[in-house]
């Protein structure tokens, strides 16, 4: 027992020391995935100051800020990160992601789309559409609309949300029976949803005027 301790204890010596840093590193990842976004900004903000041109530390202050709603900050750290890897996915998404937030409609849609050119079936290929078919919606474009939001839903079926969105789209494009269709969809996954009940009620009516 007592040579284990003891072997135990020479390997501890000859360990690297920047691999037992690593071991005690905080994890601005794991604080991230937990909720802790101020905290997981702190950490990265950290190894920036360390390493300039750490890509992880930037795509990670970038989801943080973004859930804090410091989407200029966001900007700035993704700008950087595309420096770093020009095709990185995940960089180009956060990127769409804050020019949408910032209302900046052409600039984000861009962005999607040079992200579902890199990973058409990755990551977060379903929010990308959704939040195309959300733009789509403020532009007008109901039909671009339907086939973006009609991919999301495909992604993720059991979004009540998402479907009254769909509905929402294809009611403006004209399209009204597909529209109660994906309104029912929508209550049948939530019935507390008043939007897609108020939808719902809409477009039977406006059939029955037709």
């Amino acid at each position: 027992m007592r040579k284990k301790a003891y072997y135990a204890g020479l390997l501890l010596i000859f360990l690297p020391l920047n691999w037992i840093a690593a071991q005690t590193r905080p994890d601005a990842l794991a604080e991230y995935r937990n909720g802790n976004y101020e905290r997981a900004v702190a950490i990265c903000v950290n190894e920036l100051s360390e390493n300039r041109n750490n890509l992880e530390a930037h795509v990670v202050v970038c989801w943080s800020l973004v859930q804090l709603g410091r989407y200029e900050e966001a900007r700035s750290y993704g700008l950087e990160g595309r420096n770093i890897s020009r095709y990185d996915p995940r960089i180009i998404e956060i990127l769409g992601e804050v020019s949408y937030f910032q209302g900046q409609n052409s600039e984000a849609l861009q962005y999607f789309q040079e992200y579902i050119n890199l990973a058409p079936e990755r990551g977060r290929i379903e929010t990308v559409y959704y939040y195309m078919g959300e733009i789509y919606i403020r532009l007008g474009r109901f039909r671009h609309a339907d086939i973006a939001l009609s991919t999301a839903v495909h992604y993720i079926p059991g979004n009540a949300a998402w479907w009254s969105r769909l509905a929402y789209a294809r009611e403006n494009a004209g399209d009204l029976q597909e529209a109660v269709a994906a309104y029912e969809r929508a209550l049948s996954l939530n019935p507390q949803l008043s939007d897609a009940r108020r939808g719902l009620d809409r477009s039977r009516q406006a059939l029955r005027r037709r």
